[in-house]
């Protein structure tokens, strides 16, 4: 073949794959299709006939690269450059009110502008492309890090290859997260499902799970055969271009040929944001997806990061949840469920019924105080939620139902599991086991330190776990790291063979070295989630300072109270605690410890709140130059802040600094401060 003849075939290929992309976006993005589906797929066709005719001519951005990859053996760990942190919930109108006087307060305005996107029932994910190229996706994980599904999405065609768009349209940037929602419409997840049931395999139980499912698919070529689609919401890391609002953000997004939700609606105020959740409530059952509210967020990216983020959520953003769906059942038993913890918790047993697209044969009843609040009997009918359309609840009972048989519950005298005797602490709601070594928190505990965000042991579930302990193989966690020595008996049990503990023995190696975030949650620590270990590995560095820090240190860390101050202490003041982790460390354990904060500026890490007036600035601006050098903005005066700074007219919080002895900054001392962190 003649170079000119090759030189014309590749220019062929570019304008196909141009062309492509085009009709991709004006049918995925636009809603608009030019061409017939006939028409479109014979430019598909061509394009790979040329393709396989002349490999060396493909590249992993062509429009025929989504399907036909290997499976993977497991999913790798991504971290996210901005993590993807959670939203607290409003599940009432007032809630919504709330959110805007905390963020007015913290602004000084009378209200601000907003944007309102409906909530997707799916799975978050992050895109990342460079230089207009998709090249990496992740699940969103525990917020900070999350698998690498990278070839499974790949398959989503409502996901672009490389970023494309009118002319009209800005510069793509050089780095560009995309953050979305992953999901399947209502009617395939249904043709889904009766596929399934015919081939003897079992449903779904909803949409969000169909889509979680197929996304998390090691085999990349089953995930493309799953209808899943996507709308994006937003950015993470950019590089190349600044956005001044989200709507821009939206918008843009959309230009580039990203799949961004109509019903997004940018609102004047908080009456606004309202009345489109009142009115979205009303269409969303007309809509081919679920979906279970609004997120509403505050269009002005630098007012975003004035309010900046709470421990586990922004103070910008908040989701709106819908009513949850009802249904009436009857409660035929309850049972009593031993957490990690030593927690028991009343499990209501019913008479299975459809919420809300999901049979539900089980429901959280809380604790004995509920119970008897809502005075919840043995043998009642009684009203279900999905709360949040996710975790179902008995809401209250159907009184008039009643026949006199009933039987009223009390909490146990002793463990369901153990035998031991169960105690209630003044303070408290909850009856706990105390038993330390109680099987039920043994295999808690096992559990959630081999979990995805911990440990991340993969084989090593609920199931396995239990049998595990019951055998007496794991008496606790640290007989985790012995089971390499248990290698012949464990290919004996039912389901086993060398393979599987080959895998499973490899997992428990592969765990050895673990961030100290990560170790730091796995250990059970009350009160200590994902997000607050994060917080404790980012302030101290290694896990020898947090050990060892006072009552005093631990409280003086933003986010964190005197409740989770001391569970953290005394955790690390518990001879049990200290040997199972000197036995970890030397069964191999080695901790990844974070670089510690360095004090760079007068300002790093110091609490400032403000009072008064400022005349050469907003206190938007005042605070707004403070987290630019590392300081942090608070709305309350406590022992841990550190400056008070004050205007004219001070209110209540420069009487209570005076008291509190913390040093007091006037607007010229704070603006020589910040001076000094400039330089």
């Amino acid at each position: 073949m003649g170079a000119r003849n090759k030189d014309a075939i590749y220019r062929r290929i570019l304008e196909l794959r141009e062309q492509i992309n085009y009709h991709n976006y004006l049918y995925y993005v636009l809603d608009s299709p030019e061409i017939s589906d006939e028409a479109y797929d014979a430019l598909f066709r061509e394009l790979k006939e040329l393709e396989e005719k002349h490999p060396e001519f493909v590249t992993p951005d062509s429009p025929t690269q989504r399907v036909g990859f290997k499976p993977l053996d497991k999913f790798e760990s991504v971290s996210h450059a901005v993590p993807m942190l959670s939203l607290e919930n409003a599940m009432r109108e007032t809630d919504l009110i709330e959110f805007k006087n905390r963020i007015t307060k913290l602004l000084g305005v009378d209200d601000v502008e907003y944007v309102a996107e409906p909530k997707i029932d799916g799975l978050a994910v992050e895109l990342v492309y460079e230089n207009g190229a998709f090249v990496r996706g992740s699940t969103r994980g525990d917020g900070y890090t999350g698998e690498d599904v990278t070839l499974n999405l790949k398959t989503i065609k409502s996901i672009p290859l490389v970023l494309f768009g009118p002319p009209e349209a800005p510069p793509v940037p050089s780095r560009l997260d995309v953050r979305g929602e992953v999901y399947m419409d209502v009617d395939d997840f249904e043709n889904l499902n009766k596929e399934r049931e015919k081939n003897g395999e079992p449903p779904f139980a909803n949409p969000r799970n169909a889509a979680a499912g197929s996304l998390r698919q090691l085999d990349p070529n089953i995930t493309a055969t799953r209808p899943l689609k996507i709308f994006c919401y937003g950015v993470g890391l950019v590089e190349g271009h600044t956005f001044k609002t989200q709507w821009e953000v939206l918008q843009t997004l959309k230009k580039w040929g990203l799949r961004v939700n109509p019903h997004v609606k940018k609102c004047s105020g908080i009456e606004e944001v309202v009345r489109f959740c009142r009115d979205f409530q009303e269409i969303r059952h007309t809509l081919p997806y679920g979906t279970d509210g609004v997120v509403v967020k505050v269009n002005d990216l630098a007012q975003q990061s004035i309010l900046g983020e709470k421990t586990r959520a922004p103070r910008w953003a908040i989701a709106y949840k819908f009513p949850a769906e009802e249904a009436v059942t009857r409660l035929i038993d309850i049972e009593v469920q031993v957490g990690r913890t030593g927690a028991l918790t009343p499990v209501a047993i019913l008479e299975p019924v459809n919420v809300g697209g999901v049979t539900v044969r089980r429901a959280t009843l809380h604790n004995q105080d509920e119970i008897e609040r809502k005075d919840i009997r043995i043998g009642d009918t009684v009203i279900v939620k999905r709360a949040g359309d996710v975790i179902p609840e008995v809401v209250r009972v159907v009184k008039e139902k009643r026949k006199g048989t009933e039987k009223p519950f009390k909490m146990v005298e002793k463990c369901p599991v153990c035998g031991s005797k169960v105690f209630k602490l003044p303070d408290e709601s909850i009856f706990r086991c105390l038993n330390v070594r109680c099987p039920a928190q043994i295999k808690g505990s096992i559990v959630h330190f081999a979990s995805k965000g911990a440990m991340d042991i993969d084989g090593l579930g609920e199931k396995i776990v239990s049998l595990f302990v019951d055998k007496g193989f794991l008496k606790d966690i640290s007989d985790i790291y012995r089971l390499k020595d248990r290698a012949e008996e464990l290919e004996k049990l039912e389901g086993f063979g060398k393979k599987s503990v080959s895998n499973l023995l490899n997992a428990v190696e592969a765990s050895k070295k673990p961030t100290l975030a990560r170790f730091l949650y796995a250990l059970g620590i009350r009160h200590v989630g994902e997000h607050m270990a994060h917080i404790l590995a980012e302030e101290f560095g290694s896990l020898k300072r947090i050990m060892s820090a006072s009552l005093d240190e631990l409280m003086a860390i933003n986010g964190i109270g005197e409740k989770v101050a001391h569970s953290i202490y005394h955790y690390f003041r518990n001879p049990e605690n200290l040997k199972l982790i000197e036995d970890l460390f030397q069964l191999g354990i080695e901790v990844i410890e974070e670089k510690p904060v360095e004090q760079e500026t007068p300002l790093e890490g110091k609490t400032f709140v403000f009072t008064g007036a400022l005349s050469s600035m907003t206190r938007g601006e005042a605070s707004q130059k403070v987290k630019e050098l590392g300081g942090r903005v608070s709305n309350s005066v406590s022992k841990k802040t550190d400056f008070v700074v004050v205007g004219e007219n001070p209110g209540s919080k420069y009487e209570k600094a005076k008291k509190l002895g913390v040093t007091v900054l006037s607007e010229e001392e704070f603006l020589r401060l910040l001076e000094q962190g400039r330089e």
